[in-house]
């Protein structure tokens, strides 16, 4: 039932979020935003390069990431949620959570091959000005650039960079 009402409530957040939308020149951004799926512990090593190369640019980083159940939360770095924080009619209440969503950030990257609707919720309320993700057509309203990867996360990961990098 959670996933349901979790559904509907990512619909309607996709339809009334008029955020500005816009990729801001990668120079001039200052914010950037990483919220990923706990995976195994290169993941997470390989976002802790991701935030250390952004951060060597000069920009201010925030991730958040999502720990299902059963995974490790490596080294307790960034900020987490889990599926417990989901309420009964599919909203999420963990305040991290929410501030996050309603953070404008300048760039918000996604890093998950396979999307998960928990993220994909907070993608639909997040006031970031420009959402960066994998590429899946049935997901083209969460994102305002998405980048075709069929290779490992770090792949995506090092496009993700390597793209944004280049806008001007």
């Amino acid at each position: 039932m959670k996933q349901t009402f979790l559904k509907w409530r990512t619909q309607a957040a996709l339809r009334r979020n008029k955020s500005l939308r816009a990729s801001t020149p990668y120079k001039k951004a200052h914010s950037i935003g990483i919220i990923f799926s706990v995976e195994d512990r290169q993941k997470h090593d390989d976002i802790k390069e991701l935030v250390k190369h952004l951060e060597q640019d000069g920009k201010f980083v925030e991730v958040i990431e999502f720990l299902p159940k059963k995974k490790d939360n490596y080294e307790f770095l960034f900020n987490f949620f889990t599926i417990d924080d989901l309420n009964f009619w599919g909203k999420i209440d963990n305040s991290k959570v929410t501030g996050f969503a309603l953070t404008t950030f300048d760039y918000l990257f996604y890093v998950d091959n396979d999307h998960n609707p928990l993220i994909l919720y907070l993608l639909a309320e997040s006031r970031a000005h420009c959402r960066v993700g994998k590429y899946k057509e049935q997901h083209e309203p969460y994102f305002e650039l998405m980048i075709e990867n069929n290779g490992t996360t770090k792949g995506l990961i090092e496009n993700m960079y390597k793209y944004t990098r280049q806008l001007k």
